[in-house]
This record gives structure tokens, sequence and C-alpha cells, in this order.
């Protein structure tokens, strides 16, 4: 199906709403995503004590945060521009880059928490 035409075709050169509005949903997912990731990074900021690098790990969230509002931001308007010309959006690898940066900052969390037992109180 094109997604430049209505259902039943019409020959409008409009994108079809339904394509717009999920475009529209996945930057809100975006910028939930990115949100989460601040809230998480001002969470250890606040509330983490005695672990050495909770400044490290709090600035990576709230940086990391930051940069999945930007991406998704910016593949919002390359998508809704593509839609507009009657074309599909390119892939991006941004959310390969993010799922994979959560990741890692998991590991660093969890080794940072074994650390901080390990040497107790």
């Amino acid at each position: 199906m094109d997604p430049t035409q209505p259902p039943g075709g019409g020959g409008t050169t409009d994108p079809d709403a339904r394509f717009l509005l999920a475009n529209e949903r996945t930057l809100l997912a975006w910028l939930r995503t990115a949100l989460t990731l601040q809230a998480g990074g001002v969470g250890v900021l606040q509330f983490v004590t005695g672990l050495e690098a909770r400044g490290v790990i709090g600035v990576t969230l709230l940086v990391l945060g930051a940069a999945a509002g930007m991406v998704g931001y910016r593949r919002y308007r390359q998508a809704d521009r593509a839609l507009r010309r009657g074309e599909l959006p390119r892939a991006g690898v941004a959310p390969e880059l993010v799922a994979l940066a959560v990741v890692a900052l998991a590991v660093v969390l969890a080794c940072a928490y074994l650390v901080a037992e390990l040497n107790g109180p």
C-alpha cells in the first residue's frame, strides 16, 4: 500500500494521516525514553550514596537522555519530510545505539553495585 494514498485510493498527494500520527507516536516514545533516562540520572545523583562513580553514572544518564530526545526529534523531522514527499523514511541506527548504550550502562551499574557490596559500608 502506498503511504501517500488514503484507503480506497483517491489520488491525493497528501500523506495518509495514519502515517503522520504514527510518526508523532514514535516521537513521543523517544521523548518518554529520554525523560526516563534523565529521571534515572537525577535519581542516581540525588539518592545514591557510597558509590564513587555516581557522578559519572548520573551525568551519563542525563546526557544519554538528552541525546535520545534530540535523536528522536531529528528522526521525527526526517520521517515527516519523507512521508510528505511520498517516500518511506530512511532506516536509522539510533535505536540500536541507544539500546547498546543502555545495556552498557546497565553492566557498569551492576559492576559498580557489586564492587560497593564487596567493599562493604
